[in-house]
């Protein structure tokens, strides 16, 4: 297995601080975003992103977190109950693989009435089984079906992005 860096900490982070300003131009309007974290690494993303949000954005960004098994996704929770009608709502993970992942994590979701939902991925992988495009993306990748992206993360901070080759 071979592992290829796609992604330095410090290119990850100016990725990021860009998809706050695209973030924040395009919900100019809106009195509150509503960044919803897929445990683990989506967590991470969405707290480095309120980080900048917090210093650009003229409304309230509020953070919650998504729990689901990505393996078995039947079964998913947000972190808190608060309700969404009328709210905007970005789910943000780390790799957009198949978009299995952000399609069952639309799901609680879809028992409010939001204003709108809105993916964000820091890579984008282009070989998808699910019909998901990400409304914001960090760094989009050409793969095969049989390549992986792995985003590595330590104590909470992205570290960089690799392709593993099998």
């Amino acid at each position: 297995m071979a592992a290829h860096n796609i992604l330095s900490k410090e290119i990850a982070y100016r990725k990021l601080q860009r998809m706050a300003y695209e973030i924040a131009e395009q919900n100019i309007n809106e009195e509150q975003v509503i960044l919803a974290g897929i445990k683990e690494n989506g967590k991470i993303i969405s707290r480095i992103l309120y980080s900048f949000l917090k210093e650009i954005f003229k409304g309230d960004v509020k953070l919650i977190e998504i729990a689901l098994d990505k393996r078995d996704p039947k079964y998913i929770s947000l972190s808190e109950k608060i309700n969404l009608d009328n709210k905007v709502i970005i789910i943000t993970d780390d790799v957009a693989n198949s978009g299995r992942t952000l399609l069952y994590a639309i799901k609680p979701f879809l028992d409010y009435y939001p204003k709108k939902i809105q993916t964000l991925v820091l890579v984008e992988r282009s070989y998808k089984e699910f019909p998901i495009a990400a409304d914001y993306v960090g760094f989009s990748v050409s793969t095969a079906f049989t390549e992986k992206i792995i985003v590595e993360t330590k104590n909470d901070e992205i570290e960089g992005a690799s392709l593993i080759t099998s």
